[in-house]
């Protein structure tokens, strides 16, 4: 390519750049216009949420709101959501990460059929395994327990997924290496390819964790207990409508337990958004 076709391709990529972008920033803006609604109306007087103006910044801020959702036990939710959340997605990366190593680096009969299988199951809408999932967490007397709330989070297809890209890429020379001074498959995944999945591990760990943390229909059918609420259940409770009945005055009471709710999965990708973007662009992107 001479110097002249390259500045024509370099300068067809700007152009394409300032397409792209402005594309992107709008799309950002509208997504982020939620959020900061929800955060503007948690800080609003009741009196001040239906207006004929849009208000997007609280004329007048109060704190009020925030002081009544901690009335509730929202501390002992948001701590059964976190020791939830924590385990089911620190279980689902590890076996998860098992998984994807044993689909991408063993060879055994039924392997790509497996992961077919696997696949076709994110076809199954979850309601589907609810019922039967209840029935035996109460048969079995582990209703309203922590046990109750993480087992059935373990497995996440989406996990075992992200490893197996990421290990059908994994350098065959480190292996062979590690074999070479006897090492075993155990010894091989936990000391030599575990360790080198720390992207894409972030990256199921971030979308695991925020998918336990809002999940909302298990653990409102298998808690019957107060004291083991989770945070999205009780956040349901400061819902502005009973019965055919719209409370305005609730409106801003229940956009700031929404917002609390939100709060640790925008933090946690906010540490880890560099580690998550490369753990999904080298989980989908071949070499």
């Amino acid at each position: 390519m001479s110097w002249l076709e390259r500045e024509l391709e370099e300068r067809r990529l700007n152009r394409l750049d300032l397409l792209i972008w402005p594309i992107g920033i709008a799309v950002a803006i509208l997504w982020a216009l939620p959020f900061v609604w929800m955060v503007s109306t948690s800080l609003k007087f009741p009196a001040d949420v239906m207006t004929q103006d849009i208000e997007w910044l609280p004329s007048r801020v109060t704190f009020d709101n925030y002081i009544k959702v901690f009335e509730y036990p929202v501390v002992r939710w948001g701590v059964n959501s976190l020791i939830q959340a924590a385990a089911a997605t620190f279980f689902c990366v590890l076996f998860g990460a098992m998984a994807g190593y044993a689909l991408a680096r063993m060879n055994f009969p039924g392997r790509n059929l497996l992961f077919v299988i696997f696949l076709a199951s994110l076809m199954i809408p979850v309601e589907v395994s609810v019922i039967p999932l209840l029935l035996a967490f109460v048969k079995i007397g582990w209703a309203s327990s922590y046990q109750a709330l993480i087992l059935p989070a373990i497995g996440n297809v989406f996990s075992v997924y992200i490893f197996r890209q990421f290990f059908l890429n994994f350098p065959s020379e480190l292996e062979d290496a590690a074999k070479m001074d006897g090492a075993g498959p155990f010894n091989l995944f936990f000391r030599i390819a575990l360790p080198l999945a720390r992207a894409p591990a972030i990256a199921a760990s971030v979308i695991i964790f925020t998918l336990n943390w809002n999940s909302f229909l298990w653990p409102l059918l298998v808690t019957f207990d107060e004291s083991m609420k989770t945070l999205p259940v009780g956040v349901a409770a400061f819902t502005p409508v009973v019965g055919t009945r719209t409370q305005i005055e609730g409106y801003s009471v229940a956009m700031a337990a929404v917002t609390i709710l939100s709060i640790p999965s925008l933090l946690l990708f906010c540490f880890l958004q560099r580690y998550f973007i490369q753990g999904i662009s080298q989980g989908s992107v071949k070499q």
